[in-house]
């Protein structure tokens, strides 16, 4: 049986700030916020282990047992690999990485567990581990994916480096990333190119670089992007958030979004981002704001 091809939604609903790291929703909350989402035509939704101290994808898990008709309207992304000092974790004295073949497979079986679902769509090395072994990490997937408890693999935060390492032992869909105005690396290091030459769609952390671009601020590089970038989103008729999503967009990479917000109404404003389409120049616009520079 061939495995479902894993297609994105224009936008990944991170669930980082769902629960005990931000809005602390309750079950009732969180199953109103999921059927808009789904009503909006958004149906990822990014979790990891370790988020909310290792309750995040429990609470969420407990929807999906309450709700037994929503797993097949959504695909589910979990994150391994980084393991956090917590109450919930007391064998861990140290926050450390560990992409052990032990490691990655019994965090994805908790996953399951708490997720309360049979299967993992895509599951994600959550950083580069500095002990890192291809081989290991290869037989992991493997036996999660014969299993069927995974789908699909990728990693996060990696360079092409180790993208094209572990690549090499074992065929990954995703690299997600940061990326937004705020932090070009990706443009600059080879990760968005590569990604093209694979055929990989990245996804976007922090898209609008952590809300920083809409607060007060002595920085320069903010300064100008907000002087800037609020002309160019009046002359459209749009908010700045909604030009800066459509700047990230633009790129051919195809960049989607995870979306950090646990509000439904900034969802709703990143998804009016897909119908406005900046000029080439208004593109490098925002970038010369962004660096400071003009270009070489």
């Amino acid at each position: 049986m061939s495995t479902p091809t894993l297609n994105f939604s224009p936008f990944i609903i991170g669930t980082m700030r769902l629960g005990e790291w931000g809005a602390k929703m309750t079950s009732a909350q969180l199953e109103a916020f999921v059927e808009a989402c789904l009503e909006l035509g958004l149906k990822d939704f990014d979790h990891a282990d370790i988020y909310g101290n290792y309750s995040t994808e429990a609470d969420f898990g407990k929807l999906l047992q309450q709700r037994p008709d929503l797993r097949s309207k959504i695909q589910l992304t979990t994150k391994s690999g980084i393991k956090l000092v917590s109450e919930n974790r007391a064998n861990h004295t140290i926050k450390s990485y560990d992409s052990s073949k032990e490691h990655i497979i019994a965090s994805a079986e908790k996953s399951l567990a708490y997720l309360s679902t049979d299967h993992i769509d895509l599951l994600l090395i959550h950083r580069p581990d500095y002990l890192m072994d291809p081989h290991e990490i290869a037989e992991a997937f493997e036996i999660l994916k014969t299993s069927g408890k995974v789908l699909h693999f990728g990693v996060s935060n990696f360079t092409p480096v180790q993208f094209d390492l572990l690549n090499k032992f074992t065929p990954l869909v995703n690299n997600q990333i940061e990326a937004s105005i705020m932090h070009l690396n990706p443009f600059e290091d080879g990760t968005l190119l590569q990604c093209q030459k694979h055929g990989i769609r990245p996804t976007a952390w922090s898209p609008l670089g952590g809300g920083t671009i809409f607060q007060e601020s002595d920085d320069p590089k903010i300064t100008r992007i907000q002087s800037i970038g609020k002309a160019m989103a009046e002359k459209h008729g749009v908010q700045l958030d909604q030009l800066l999503m459509a700047w990230l967009l633009m790129h051919p990479a195809g960049i989607i979004p995870v979306l950090g917000t646990s509000k439904l109404e900034r969802v709703k404003d990143a998804m009016q981002s897909l119908k406005l389409k900046l000029s080439r120049e208004e593109w490098y616009v925002l970038w010369k704001a962004s660096t400071g520079e003009e270009i070489a």
